[in-house]
C-alpha cells in the first residue's frame, strides 16, 4: 500500500503528459480533418513521404556512427583520468549544452554560411569559398556537435564503472593494450554504447530546426515535414499519422538496440 502511494506521483504524470497526448495523436491520426469519422486515408500519404523516412533515417544513423568514433575516445580518456579531473573535464562536456540549442545551431550557420567565418578566411588566403552549408554534411555536422554529449555521457558512466581489476587480470594473462581492449573494456561498455547511440539518434532522427538552418530542401527530414503540417499545411491529421508512424519506428530500433545489449550481456555473464 506505501508502495502503491509512493507510484502514484510518477502514474499521474505519465498519464498527464504521456498517455493522454499520445492517445490525441493516436486520435488525429486516425480520424478526418473536416468530419472527424474513422478513417485511414491518413496513413495511405505515407508512401509520398518514404524517400524523407529513408533520409531522416540515413543522416540519424550517420550522426549516431560518428558521434559514437568521436565520443568513445573522449569518455575512455576522462573515464582513465583522476576523480577531480573527472569532474572539471565532466562540466566542461556539458557547458555547452547550458547555451540555447538554438543559438549553437545559429553559432554553425555563421560559421559556415557563404560569406560566414570560414569562407572568409579561405578567401582572405586566396582561395574560391567552399559550399559548407546547405548540405547533408551540414546538417550531420550540426547534429553531431548539439547531441555529441549525450553519447558521451553514458559511455563515460559505463566505462567509469569497470572494475580495473579485470583489466589487471587481462594483462596478468598475458594481453596486449589491444587485446584488453577488445576482450574487456569493449565488451563491458556495450550497454553505454546501445544507450549512447538511442540516445543521439532518437532526437536526430525527429529533429527539425538543424535541417531547416544547416539544410536545404533536397535535405529535408520527416521532422520538417511534421512541422509544416501542423504550422504551414494545417492539416494536424496528416502530421499525427507522420509522428505515429516515426514514434513507431523509434520504439522499433530502440527495441532493437536493447535487444543487442541484453543478448551482449547474456553472453558476458557466465
Amino acid at each position: 500500500m506505501k508502495h502503491s502511494r509512493l507510484l502514484l506521483p510518477y502514474t499521474v504524470w505519465m498519464t498527464v503528459f504521456t498517455l493522454i497526448p499520445l492517445g490525441v495523436v493516436v486520435f488525429y491520426a486516425f480520424t478526418d480533418s473536416l468530419t472527424g469519422a474513422f478513417t485511414l486515408a491518413n496513413l495511405s500519404h505515407l508512401e509520398t513521404y518514404l524517400p524523407i523516412f529513408l533520409r531522416s533515417i540515413f543522416l540519424s544513423l550517420a550522426s549516431s556512427v560518428i558521434c559514437l568514433l568521436v565520443g568513445y575516445p573522449v569518455a575512455y580518456t576522462i573515464a582513465q583520468t583522476k576523480p577531480s579531473r573527472q569532474r572539471l573535464l565532466s562540466m566542461l562536456l556539458m557547458l555547452p549544452m547550458c547555451m540555447s540549442f538554438l543559438l549553437r545551431t545559429l553559432a554553425w550557420v555563421a560559421m559556415l554560411e557563404d560569406t560566414g567565418i570560414l569562407n572568409r578566411f579561405i578567401s582572405a588566403l586566396g582561395l574560391k569559398p567552399l559550399p559548407l552549408i546547405r548540405s547533408n554534411g551540414a546538417v550531420i555536422l550540426g547534429m553531431v556537435y548539439n547531441y555529441l554529449p549525450y553519447m558521451i555521457t553514458p559511455l563515460y558512466t559505463v566505462l567509469m564503472k569497470i572494475d580495473r581489476r579485470l583489466v589487471e587480470a587481462a594483462q596478468d594473462l598475458g594481453c596486449n593494450s589491444r587485446q584488453v581492449f577488445t576482450r574487456v573494456i569493449l565488451p563491458l561498455s556495450v550497454p553505454g554504447i546501445v544507450s549512447g547511440v538511442t540516445m543521439v539518434f532518437v532526437p536526430a532522427v525527429s529533429t527539425f530546426y538543424i535541417s531547416q538552418k544547416l539544410g536545404s530542401p533536397g535535405t529535408t527530414m520527416i521532422g520538417d515535414v511534421i512541422e509544416s503540417q501542423f504550422k504551414t499545411a494545417y492539416n494536424p491529421n496528416l502530421g499525427a499519422a507522420l509522428s505515429l508512424v516515426m514514434m513507431v519506428m523509434i520504439f522499433l530500433c530502440i527495441g532493437f538496440m536493447n535487444r543487442f545489449s541484453d543478448q551482449q550481456e547474456e553472453v558476458m555473464t557466465p
